[in-house]
């Protein structure tokens, strides 16, 4: 998104009105710096050569944040590329001025410049971070990574191992560079970015060696532009534990795990398979691929184990009745092979091929500019506190992972609360509930996370008054 003059001196206005944020303890020092900035990653096996990337601290994916819930997350954003950038958090409820989207909660970051980001985490489980300006394009570069918020000491699942396992692919040449077209009109108007190389943190091979009897924590991350991964266990018996960072109220046994782009599981599983074996997590595509090994190198127990217990709950905001909830109505329209003829677009209505040249393919209640740079008006305006009931109807032919920003809400079917999550998946044709408490002042982003989709009219936000 680019940044109009006004909406610039707007958010650097309302910068420098805030007041100083109390400091650590440890405050004669600096934060620790993370430097989005080129680097080289060895996506492809040897002897192939390394991929020239954009990456934190040049690592793609970056190495990843580990800390504890209840912990202050204090980091410097370091701009080393040539073009500004902005970090989101992506799941984390936090201050709406650290949310990280350029343009909308802060300006762009410009290149030499820094941002210090200052928030308190208050729920465990697994999140991620990655950039949030061109974020197609930079997502796809590789600037994102995993962030682990544990539960405090004493209340962490008995487990003898973790594993972190980010999910992704990249369009990539035989000699190793990537495809840079990041803006492609096929890709925008149908479903998505998909790249023709699928990594485990940046890996084509990617394993971890295990004991048979062990008992493994995955967490799980789809950090890709647009693949939604189907997952499945073979050598392994598992559980699902938690979704998007919340925690399940009951353990789930995993059959078949499906992830949109920017969704992430916990999943407990006990490896089954012997010495000498391997146990794998299967990406169910045309055919099972192998998206990670886990080679069994020595012989532990076979005993089974019971079902594992649940994770603490995490103390979101609890909803107001749903009968008394406030309804909202998102209707998706566009893309290739759609019915929509246009939409509002600078002001006035504009027929599809009008929109398809100024590189707008989708549209949000029939509109396709919300975050134009000098008409920005929220999709709805919301009290504090207030609950919120939106139905999310796809009229498109393609599916959508709709993400919310600093909130979580409950899927809802049937009239009952389902998961708790901060991205959930529409299919194409299909209509999709969800329900929030609107607990946090500012303007929240609500776009798909199909990140060629977001930058093609996909992307509106919700204002909460303070």
């Amino acid at each position: 998104m680019t940044l109009s003059r006004r909406r610039l001196m707007t958010l650097l206005a309302a910068s420098a009105a805030l007041p100083a944020l109390p400091r650590l303890a440890r405050a004669a020092t600096d934060p620790i710096v993370i430097e989005a900035r080129p680097g080289s990653a060895q996506l492809l096996p040897a002897p192939y050569p390394a991929t020239p990337v954009w990456g934190y601290d040049g690592a793609a994916p970056g190495a990843g944040i580990r800390t504890v819930q209840g912990a202050r997350l204090e980091r410097r954003l370091l701009n080393a590329l040539p073009e500004p950038t902005s970090i989101h958090w992506h799941g984390i409820r936090l201050p709406n001025g650290m949310d990280g989207v350029a343009g909308v909660t802060q300006a762009p970051v410009q290149p030499g410049e820094t941002f210090d980001y200052a928030f308190e985490l208050p729920d465990a489980g697994t999140y991620w971070y990655h950039a949030h300006y061109s974020s197609a394009a930079q997502v796809g570069r590789g600037l994102h990574a995993p962030l682990i918020v544990e539960e405090p000491e004493g209340l962490r699942p008995d487990v003898d191992d973790e594993v972190v396992a980010l999910l992704g692919d990249w369009r990539l040449r035989e000699d190793g560079t990537q495809v840079l077209d990041f803006g492609a009109p096929h890709d925008a108007s149908h479903g998505g970015r998909f790249g023709n190389v699928v990594t485990t943190n940046g890996e084509v091979e990617a394993t971890h060696p295990v004991r048979r009897g062990d008992r493994l924590r995955l967490r799980l991350i789809n950090a890709a532009n647009a693949r939604i991964f189907d997952l499945a266990l073979q050598g392994m018996t598992g559980w699902v534990v938690a979704l998007d960072g919340m925690p399940l109220p009951a353990p789930r046994p995993l059959d078949r795990l499906v992830l949109a782009p920017a969704q992430r599981a916990d999943v407990i599983a006990d490896v089954t398979a012997g010495a000498g074996e391997e146990a794998l997590l299967i990406h169910m595509e045309r055919e099972p691929v192998v998206q990670m090994a886990f080679p069994v190198s020595t012989s532990g127990t076979a005993a089974t184990r019971p079902a594992p217990a649940p994770l603490p709950p995490n103390p979101v905001p609890a909803l107001g009745a749903l009968a008394d909830a406030r309804p909202l109505r998102l209707v998706m329209e566009g893309g290739a092979m759609g019915r929509m003829d246009g939409a509002l677009m600078g002001g006035r209505r504009a027929g599809f091929r009008e929109m398809a040249g100024a590189s707008f393919y989708w549209a949000f209640n029939g509109r396709a500019d919300w975050t134009a740079e000098d008409a920005m008006a929220p999709l709805a305006e919301l009290a504090a506190g207030e609950t919120v009931r939106l139905t999310i109807e796809n009229r498109s032919n393609w599916p959508h992972a709709m993400h919310l920003h600093g909130m979580h809400f409950h899927e809802v079917a049937d009239g009952a609360l389902g998961d708790l999550r901060d991205t959930t998946l529409v299919p194409g044709g299909e209509t999709v509930e969800v329900a929030f408490s609107a607990a946090a002042p500012g303007d929240w982003m609500l776009h798909c996370h199909m990140l060629s989709h977001a930058a093609s009219g996909m992307m509106a936000f919700l204002r909460v008054a303070a």
